[in-house]
């Protein structure tokens, strides 16, 4: 059954409820988007300086293609704005072992010739852009020119503007409960005592979601991920061609990171298990977690190695248990709609985003819907990049 366009409270103002925001208000909806602010949101996952833009999947064809659509967005997403968000820098991914088949690095690499991707060996890269690496711990890995990074709070704060220009209404709260006619979601009660009634909702709140419905506590959970900044003295000497976004060993290590901001501050982070947080009560980067990643560097990168720390966060996931993210409506409450699962990898998908919210809200067709529908708990598992701590 196709949906015809009525008044929607989004929840959550990050990536996916901007996004879907925008995508349904050009659909004819009447849209109120609801998030305690200020926008963007300090404390959003996607509310960063830098997200990773790829499609290296490994042997997941699905994300690999969804990937591609998704850069095509960003080449668009470049073209439409005032200014460039998304930086193809390339992708720099190394493995400790030689690559071979079934490992995270070779899959990626057979992939993209597959597709007609011009990956280049490790052997063969430009010496310029692995220049800042001791290589001495890696035997393999490729460099791919189809990929970069976004500037993931600018983009953020893009899609909210372009909300408002097209009437998206804002309403500076949270989402205490649910409102209910039987089984059928009415609308929303806000933590500041607004009743806000509406013929869908759907709830896109990251790392809050899992809180907000307990529910769902066997599908989806949140948890905390350690993020450094590094000061250099000469952004130019680890930004372009010498310094691409990198992945080093990520699916055995965690670990990958960016190009120098203008300011000179690199960021170094993991993608690993992460610990259980609620992101209100999500601590700090700890001493220990530092000194992990000097390790790291000293091994790897050893001009960051002792360079001075000046900003540490705890990035937020909303972890599904398949590692899938989850856009559909939800069982047994007709009317609600959830957007949420990011997984630690979701944010690179943003320019599909709206449109694939916007049609399962509809019921419409969409190629890439089937892959994020409800589904109840099987195995735990992880996208093939993610680090498990094994």
């Amino acid at each position: 059954m196709t949906r015809s366009p009525g008044h929607i409270a989004v929840v959550g103002a990050g990536v996916f409820g901007a996004s879907a925001a925008v995508e349904l208000r050009r659909r004819g909806w009447a849209v109120t988007l609801v998030d305690p602010g200020p926008l963007p949101h300090a404390a959003a996952s996607s509310t960063d300086v830098s997200k990773v833009i790829r499609m290296d999947y490994g042997s997941d064809l699905f994300y690999h293609r969804l990937g591609e659509a998704a850069l095509e967005g960003w080449d668009r997403w470049n073209r439409d704005w005032p200014r460039e968000l998304y930086h193809e820098n390339g992708f720099l991914i190394l493995s400790a072992k030689p690559m071979n088949p079934g490992d995270f690095a070779y899959e990626s690499y057979q992939a993209l010739i597959e597709g007609g991707h011009s990956p280049v060996r490790l052997t063969d890269i430009p010496a310029t852009r692995t220049e800042r690496w001791d290589l001495t711990g890696y035997a393999d890995g490729y460099f791919n020119p189809r990929a970069g990074w976004a500037e993931s709070g600018a983009v953020v704060e893009q899609l909210l503007g372009q909300g408002e220009a097209l009437g998206v209404e804002v309403h500076a709260g949270a989402m205490r409960h649910l409102l209910f006619q039987g089984s059928r979601a009415t609308g929303i009660m806000t933590t500041n005592d607004v009743r806000i009634d509406a013929d869908i909702v759907l709830v896109a709140a990251g790392s809050w979601t899992p809180s907000l419905f307990p529910w769902m506590s066997d599908l989806i959970w949140s948890t905390g991920q350690p993020v450094i900044h590094f000061q250099v003295e000469d952004p130019a000497a680890y930004s372009g061609d010498h310094f691409p976004p990198w992945a080093a060993d990520i699916a055995n290590s965690g670990w990958y990171g960016f190009p120098a901001l203008p300011d000179g501050r690199v960021k170094v982070a993991n993608h690993g298990p992460g610990a259980p947080a609620h992101p209100d009560a999500r601590g700090v980067v700890g001493p220990d977690h530092d000194e992990r990643a000097r390790a790291f560097l000293r091994a790897a990168l050893p001009g960051l190695a002792d360079k001075p720390i000046v900003y540490r966060r705890i990035c937020m996931y909303c972890d599904s248990f398949d590692g899938d993210l989850l856009i559909s409506g939800a069982p047994d409450r007709e009317g609600l709609f959830v957007a949420t699962g990011g997984s630690g990898h979701g944010f690179k998908f943003a320019p599909v985003m709206g449109d694939l919210i916007a049609d399962v809200v509809e019921g419409a067709e969409n190629r890439w819907a089937s892959r994020f529908a409800w589904r109840t708990r099987t195995e735990v598992r992880t996208e093939e990049a993610r680090f498990n701590g094994e």
